[in-house]
């Protein structure tokens, strides 16, 4: 490794950063992390911290998970790569899919087809929907409806049914066909609902109002994550994803999952479909299905939908999407061992438990730091809290200050993200009850900074 003096000279030079200005990267260089152990990552001087952000909501099993770092350097040995377009395929990715269809059952999933990742699953999936219906004669069903806040990539299908304009607007226009209707987002609606309940059947109605505007046979699918994530983490009122598969059967629309970060046991179930006792017709998943350790992903396909594409006798069933690296040995040897520890430590279980615990921890926060407007929680790990300048006008804080917590929590113990006026935190699901709580005071000294 180049040593520390080098490696900040030179950072954010030559190379950009996603989602990031080119400029502010070089004006305020990103950390340089070197190292990670357990749920702890070190950075360049030495400094660790426990990482409340998970990688980017995908090191689930923590950087020390012994049983995938074998099974990719013994692929790598054995196989390194090769194609599974038509006509070749590898050993692991059979095994891979059988493990997926079993791990997936309760959730009516039975096919699985591979991305690289978890923009690729969407805009597959969103291809797929379109597909689907051609092959049943409603080639007019083409539209795609989705929530504001919501995030699904930044591949051009993905991004024009993502929520959130910071993903949008320097690249308009996007794909026709897209629209958006509120999020259950308690916290700022256009309702002024603070009732999560209530809010849930404003937004029910809102969306069944958006179907029979645009008629409902024009229309394709619904895309949702269980538990909006990058848009602050919003998790809706338990009535509300059960009475949007309601909506997508009554219309006919396919409904389209998107478990990029909330499969695999983030929000205390082993999906987060599951967490509301909905089966959706396509599942994206990518992210922790490797543990971060290998770019990978999986767009998980119900019974229903696998039976009209391979009942098709036209030929037209045949799957036009796939990228060079779909389904990559060594990809699929990393969640083949990545699924086995997954349920041998039971991750769900305690990303439920340290979940509560963060959560009660950033309520007594809240109680001594008015900077903090909202907390959101209780769904395993996957929480935020949303900093403002003024509780009663609920203003976003400034840029500055939120800057000057993220940087004080740090030196305190602990990697947190910043987006927006948010501070998201997502980190390993082996978190352990003291991790939690030097993230709780890492937090608390990043707070007392700006006070």
């Amino acid at each position: 490794m180049k040593d520390a003096n080098f490696l900040k000279e030179r950072n954010a030079r030559h190379l950009w950063h996603p989602m990031a200005h080119p400029a502010d990267m070089q004006a305020n260089p990103p950390d340089i992390i070197v190292g990670g152990e357990g749920v702890e990552i070190t950075d360049v001087d030495g400094h660790r911290t426990v990482d409340a952000v998970g990688g980017l909501w995908n090191v689930n099993l923590g950087y020390s998970c012994a049983p995938v770092k074998e099974a990719i350097a013994r692929q790598l040995d054995r196989l390194p790569y090769y194609s599974i377009f038509r006509g070749t395929t590898n050993d692991n990715v059979i095994v891979l899919a059988e493990m997926l269809k079993a791990f997936f059952a309760p959730d009516g999933m039975e096919r699985a087809f591979y991305t690289s990742g978890g923009s690729d699953s969407v805009e597959v999936a969103l291809r797929l929907a379109r597909q689907y219906h051609k092959l049943r004669g409603e080639a007019g069903r083409v539209k795609y409806l989705s929530l504001k806040k919501g995030y699904h990539g930044t591949h051009t299908l993905g991004a024009s049914v993502n929520g959130n304009a910071n993903f949008r607007t320097q690249y308009e226009p996007l794909m026709p066909g897209c629209f958006h209707v509120p999020a259950p987002y308690p916290y700022r609606n256009p309702f002024n609902e603070t009732d999560p309940e209530r809010l849930a059947g404003l937004v029910l109605a809102a969306i069944e109002d958006e179907i029979r505007f645009q008629d409902p046979s024009t229309i394709a699918t619904f895309i949702m994550e269980p538990v909006l994530g990058a848009g602050g983490v919003i998790p809706p009122h338990e009535s509300f994803m059960p009475g949007v598969r309601e909506l997508c059967t009554k219309y006919g629309l396919l409904l389209i999952a998107d478990e990029v970060i909330t499969a695999f046991g983030r929000t205390g179930d082993w999906s987060g479909s599951r967490h509301w006792g909905v089966q959706p017709d396509l599942m994206t998943t990518a992210k922790a299905i490797t543990n971060g350790y290998f770019p990978f992903g999986a767009v998980m396909i119900s019974g229903g939908v696998a039976e009209v594409f391979e009942s098709d006798g036209s030929g037209k069933g045949a799957i036009g999407s796939g990228y060079t690296y779909s389904g990559h040995p060594v990809g699929a040897a990393a969640a083949i061992a990545t699924l086995k520890e997954t349920e041998r430590l039971n991750v769900k279980d305690n990303a439920a438990a340290r979940g509560d615990q963060l959560f009660a921890g950033l309520r007594a926060l809240q109680e001594k730091y008015a900077v903090i407007g909202d907390v959101r929680g209780g769904h395993g790990l996957m929480l935020a809290l949303e900093l403002v300048s003024d509780r009663a006008a609920k203003a976003p804080i400034d840029k500055k200050t939120i800057g000057t917590v993220q940087r004080a929590t740090y030196e305190a113990g602990a990697m947190i993200r910043v987006s927006g006026n948010n501070i998201i935190l997502s980190p390993p699901l082996v978190l352990s009850e003291a991790d939690a709580a030097t993230i709780l005071g890492a937090l608390d000294a990043g707070f007392a900074a700006v006070s």
